[in-house]
């Protein structure tokens, strides 16, 4: 019967394992779509700024309740998973708490541990789902949010409190088990632990096979349900967990609402002004900006699959708080949609056949990129120092530069611009006499 266990554990290991790996890789090739860019800056500050703003989550902090809450939810997920490594091997091997006789008296420290920081996950996870249902944070009912996007915070917010309301069953079982003498259980004397000793009077009135056999589904589970999470992720929004550590790293390090020039832009002019700097043979640049994710950096492709959906850039927004159509989340989650609908596209047919859709009109319209401030206020505003603005400047160019797509006071200013070197229509020699007389 064990060995039964073993293989069927491995068998399911490796499915979820491999399935993952097999998502990993189309978003990997979906991000490598973009146009590879080399990395500036210091290292060392991209460092700090995955430690403050990734791992310590410094923007969230801001808001210290919220902060709080997602700081338990977050190191819980890490810490107490360091306890499905004991459970992965104890699959494998067939053991049972293969760390107990090996950690000695820190064994039940560090279970202890584990119990406090589940049952934090938990009150958090229930706190997060009040917030979002019954005291409706307006940030997390937008209108961009309808649908499956408002669905998937639920069900992991759901899945957290089964996968720590399972662990807490499982060890209140077990040292249950422990005080019987029962079968195995009793070479294993861990004592009671905090939390799941307060759950066996509940279950004190079962008998030692039944209370076996809960203790042994609760296991089984627990690791199918991390397995299903792990392999939920590349499809949800939580992908943060792990895209937002490379994404904080690959962050631009420009001054807070520094704009990129367009070198290919700037010889342009240059070349007009000055034909003879020209080199021979010389092409213009095939695109001005960004019409779909081919023309985006694979940075900018990152970010998207980091969004965490949260809406504090789409509630700091200027322009979609004023009711215009632009919401920075939206922004993200149209550049991902449209990666996706891309990467199926290839999946099917072993490359990209033009389908007669791009991320500018099909998915983002030139109305809600027109509404952009350039304020940077979402910018500031992500705690995971994601850049909704670089996308939407880069699809802006395009709409201007390559279809000649403005409203008619932009036109003018843009001719303004390139016959007075101003925004105004003045001429340069003209432009000093309103001191005349003063």
């Amino acid at each position: 019967m064990h060995v039964l266990q073993e293989v069927l554990f491995i068998i399911v290991l490796l499915v979820a394992v491999g399935l993952f790996a097999r998502k990993i890789r189309e978003i990997s090739r979906n991000i490598r779509l973009g146009k590879d860019e080399p990395l500036k800056g210091d290292k060392a500050r991209r460092w700090k700024n995955l430690f403050f703003y990734a791992l310590g989550q410094k923007k969230l902090f801001r808001y210290p309740v919220v902060g709080i809450l997602h700081f338990f939810i977050y190191v819980g997920f890490i810490i107490i998973n360091l306890e499905i490594l004991e459970i992965v091997l104890d699959g494998i091997l067939g053991t049972h708490r293969l760390f107990a006789p090996l950690l000695g008296g820190l064994y039940p420290i560090l279970i202890n541990a584990f119990e406090v920081l589940a049952v934090l996950v938990l009150v958090s996870c229930v706190i997060f789902l009040i917030r979002r249902n019954v005291l409706r944070v307006k940030r997390l009912n937008t209108s961009d949010l309808k649908g499956w996007p408002r669905e998937d915070a639920n069900i992991i917010l759901v899945t957290e409190i089964v996968l720590m309301t399972l662990f807490l069953t499982l060890n209140a079982c077990d040292t249950l088990l422990q005080q019987r003498g029962y079968g195995h259980y009793a070479t294993y004397l861990t004592g009671n632990f905090w939390i799941s000793s307060h759950i066996q009077s509940l279950l004190g009135g079962l008998s030692s096979p039944i209370l076996e056999g809960l203790e042994r589904g609760c296991w089984w589970l627990h690791i199918i349900g991390v397995l299903a999470f792990l392999n939920y992720l590349p499809y949800s929004k939580h992908f943060h967990i792990i895209l937002g550590f490379p994404n904080t790293f690959y962050a631009p390090l420009d001054p807070p609402g520094e704009m990129e020039n367009m070198p290919a832009v700037q010889q342009e002019v240059k070349y007009v002004f000055q034909p003879e700097l020209a080199p021979a043979g010389a092409t213009p640049p095939s695109r001005f900006g960004a019409k779909d994710i081919f023309d985006l950096s694979r940075h900018q492709l990152l970010m998207a699959y980091s969004c965490t959906e949260c809406g504090r850039c789409s509630a700091a927004c200027p322009a979609n708080q004023t009711g215009k159509k632009l919401s920075p989340r939206k922004i993200m989650m149209d550049t991902r949609d449209r990666m996706e609908e891309v990467g199926a596209i290839i999946k099917a047919k072993g490359s990209f056949e033009d389908d007669g859709r791009t991320l500018l009109h099909n998915y983002i319209t030139p109305e809600e990129l027109r509404a952009c401030t350039t304020c940077n206020a979402c910018v500031q505003e992500c705690p995971v120092s994601i850049s909704p603005l670089s996308i939407i400047l880069e699809l802006r160019r395009a709409l201007v530069m390559e279809e000649s797509n403005a409203p008619a006071e932009w036109n003018a200013m843009f001719s303004n611009i390139e016959n007075n070197f101003a925004p105004w229509k003045f001429s340069p020699e003209d432009r000093g006499r309103w001191a005349e007389g003063v």
